[in-house]
């Protein structure tokens, strides 16, 4: 009987420290949203990958789409995982698809060469997501969407450019 009680008593205990743990945990969680929603700037060593991700989104809204690219870049270094790297790839996707989109057309009507070769970049981008993180549906989403939007001549392109690198993000599985 006593040991059953001993027993007891350190599952009990052992469920008492998770359940400490885990709201610790979620302390911390709605710490970070409520310091995101006042703007609160969070130290730089508590959240490395956050404060980057949110200088790289910051750089995009402003239209710095080169720097935001070259942000996510150094972000896709520091990621710990092939979920993390899919998010930056798609974030980077969107970045050149912005880019691409907001760059003018020549007077036939045909796309400029920075916009031909971010619009391709952008695939790139989509699809290594989509090979890291195939569950990715946004990913997914705004490939069809860009596949929808190029015009027919210019996706016969990109076959020809297979070894194109955008800065220091690599095309293709390593």
């Amino acid at each position: 009987m006593k040991t059953k009680n001993a027993l007891l008593s350190v599952l009990v205990l052992a469920g008492m420290a998770g359940g400490g743990y885990e709201a610790y945990t979620l302390w911390k969680i709605e710490h970070f949203n409520a310091a995101l929603r006042d703007n609160t700037v969070l130290p730089l060593d508590q959240y490395p990958l956050t404060e980057k991700f949110a200088a790289a989104y910051r750089q995009g809204n402003a239209g710095e789409y080169k720097h935001a690219i070259q942000t996510y870049g150094q972000l896709l270094e520091m990621a710990p995982d092939n979920e993390m790297q899919a998010r930056v790839h798609y974030n980077v996707g969107n970045n050149l698809l912005r880019f691409g989109l907001s760059r003018r057309v020549n007077d036939d009507g045909s796309l400029i060469e920075d916009a031909r070769y971010a619009l391709m970049q952008a695939r790139a981008s989509y699809e290594q997501a989509l090979r890291l993180d195939p569950a990715l549906l946004p990913a997914s989403f705004n490939l069809d969407l860009l596949l929808s939007i190029l015009p027919a001549n210019l996706q016969q392109v990109e076959k020809e450019q297979s070894g194109v690198q955008l800065s220091n993000l690599p095309i293709g599985l390593p």
